[in-house]
């Protein structure tokens, strides 16, 4: 992003570029989702998940969050790679929230 503002003189925003406006928008999309995720990993790490587990939902999510900005960087349009990256992001968001309430239900019944 740097190089692109830098090669086109655009010094805030997007200058009305359309390939920096994606661009922005892949950054921002990134900014959207993982906090939310990495926080939700920090509590399920809390709460004793297990590593294996811990790892598996950081792996699919680096795997779905790289997809998403490889297919929406490449175009604005529709692409598999956007698509499966936001079905995925979503996917492992649900499990994570679901894993969490289970642990929550599981040691409130203790």
């Amino acid at each position: 992003m740097i190089l692109h503002r830098k090669a086109h003189r655009i010094g805030v925003g997007t200058g009305g570029d359309a390939v920096m406006t994606r661009k922005v928008r892949v950054h921002a999309n990134f900014a959207e989702y993982v906090p939310l995720a990495l926080l939700m990993l920090a509590l399920l790490e809390l709460s004793g998940t297990t590593a294996p587990v811990l790892w598996s939902c950081g792996l699919l999510l680096l795997l779905a969050r790289l997809m998403h900005a490889v297919g929406l960087g490449g175009s604005a349009g529709i692409s598999v790679g956007r698509f499966g990256g936001t079905i995925l992001t979503f996917a492992v968001l649900l499990a994570m929230a679901l894993l969490g309430a289970w642990r929550f239900l599981a040691q409130a019944m203790l």
